[in-house]
């Protein structure tokens, strides 16, 4: 790693489904999950830059099960790739039942968020540490 370049740092955050979170179906709703993602995807990126940093989109996210009602949710983030001033991020939503300890992932998701100066406008980001990180994605691929 030279000076230039960020540590790759997993950020994780653990939140709990409540009845208020979740649908007539005791699921939790798609929406309050893209909401936690993008919050994981914000820490995440905003570690890395050290900087200001806004959500420039959503790429992609997959729903491969549902939440259920009481789960605990762990939320993983990661820079996987850099742009000039843009992020790219990697999002796991795992879900966990508290009785049984069965996790199952439910979500992931890539998300970019573009880093600011005090003038709200685009500034400069460090690299990612590894030249080839765990995404395949390198420097300037964003």
């Amino acid at each position: 790693m030279t000076q230039n370049q960020a540590p790759t740092q997993d950020i994780t955050m653990i939140e709990m489904v409540f009845p208020d979170q979740t649908n007539h179906y005791g699921t939790l709703f798609g929406g309050h999950a893209l909401r936690l993602m993008d919050k994981a995807a914000f820490v995440a990126a905003s570690r890395h830059a050290r900087k200001i940093v806004v959500t420039a989109c959503s790429e992609r996210v997959d729903f491969q099960a549902a939440v259920r009602i009481g789960s605990l949710i762990e939320l993983t983030a990661r820079v996987v790739a850099t742009g000039r001033s843009s992020m790219a991020v990697s999002v796991d939503l795992m879900a966990e039942d508290l009785r049984s300890g069965e996790r199952q992932l439910c979500a992931q998701g890539r998300f970019v968020l573009v880093a600011l100066d005090e003038n709200q406008r685009p500034v400069a980001v460090p690299p990612v540490a590894t030249s080839l990180n765990q995404s395949g994605a390198t420097k300037g691929t964003v």
